[in-house]
């Protein structure tokens, strides 16, 4: 009899645990199970977490800093936890990215999770890519600037994946900025390239990254990966991936696809069980153009009432 493939446990699409709750993470592997809720009905699930249940933890942050110096990560490693790290590293930028730490910090973090735990378990992610103006009437402007920086240091530590997509301006980012303009904070309009100036862009990101011997991926851009000029050599990416872990890591993850993501714009991720939560786990870097929960809106919120 086949036995059932073990979970995938993703920290956190909804948040930065490793930039901001760590301690919390930690304390709920001692106890061996995590209380979700689940953000659409509101129903709280016990997830059990042991070697045997969960295969993998996926982590995502833009500020490793904590994990880093807790050692949490030789900890759950010790524990026979398997570790995947998506580390966000965009462009430094006080304006689009106001509680993120200096670019320079984050390449020495990036180096250190490389020589903790390898090269082959870490993807880099430039995400999302913005245009944007700080007039209406000025130049359009992107952060894209650092994008060849990056890209070096990561090649030269052997890591080999980029992964990309474009800002989605959705209508709680509008929200935001309003809150923004209001309290006369940030002067900021985005903008959406057209279809061609996004090929252009993944055009010359992909060129400067197989000069580097790397590759970039697509999250969730299905125009863009089925697009002809697109070109064969970038993918549609598996932010959450239970072929590659299973590759990496041995054993039996859980491969099967997640549909409950946004599938339809092209995400393949596996299947996951995040644990974080948009409610209990704002998010202090406050990044102007956050899909998620940043601690911002809770401000814009009480504003509101």
């Amino acid at each position: 009899m086949t036995p059932n493939p073990a979970n995938i446990l993703s920290a956190s699409r909804r948040t930065d645990i490793p930039g901001f709750y760590m301690d919390w993470f930690m304390e709920h592997i001692r106890i061996g199970s995590f209380e979700i809720k689940n953000p659409y009905n509101r129903i709280v699930k016990k997830i059990e977490v042991s070697i045997e249940s969960i295969h993998s933890i996926v982590f995502w942050s833009k500020n490793y800093e904590i994990f880093i110096h807790s050692r949490a990560g030789e900890k759950l490693r010790r524990l026979g936890f398997n570790l995947y790290f998506n580390f966000t590293i965009n462009s430094e930028s006080a304006l689009l990215e106001p509680g993120v730490l200096p670019l320079s910090q984050r390449l020495n973090q990036l180096e250190s999770l490389s020589s903790l735990f390898g090269a082959e378990n870490i993807a880099w992610r430039f995400d999302p890519v913005c245009f944007y103006k700080t007039e209406p009437d000025g130049c359009e402007k992107n952060n894209l600037s650092d994008f060849a920086l990056i890209s070096e240091k990561a090649s030269g530590l052997g890591i080999k994946k980029c992964v990309t997509s474009f800002l989605d301006i959705y209508p709680k980012i509008h929200k935001r900025l309003q809150y923004l303009s209001r309290k006369k904070t940030i002067p900021l309009i985005f903008t959406n390239p057209c279809l061609e100036k996004k090929l252009q862009v993944l055009q010359w990101m992909e060129k400067h990254l197989s000069q580097l011997n790397m590759h970039l991926s697509l999250c969730c851009e299905k125009e863009l990966a089925s697009h002809p000029d697109t070109g064969s050599t970038i993918l549609e990416n598996a932010c959450v991936d239970g072929n590659l872990l299973k590759a990496n890591f041995g054993g039996l993850p859980e491969t099967k696809r997640d549909y409950g993501q946004r599938s339809k714009q092209g995400c393949r991720c596996t299947r996951s069980i995040d644990i974080g939560s948009y409610d209990e786990h704002p998010c202090f870097h406050n990044c102007i153009f956050c899909y998620a929960a940043p601690d911002i809106d809770k401000r814009l919120k009480k504003d509101e009432t």
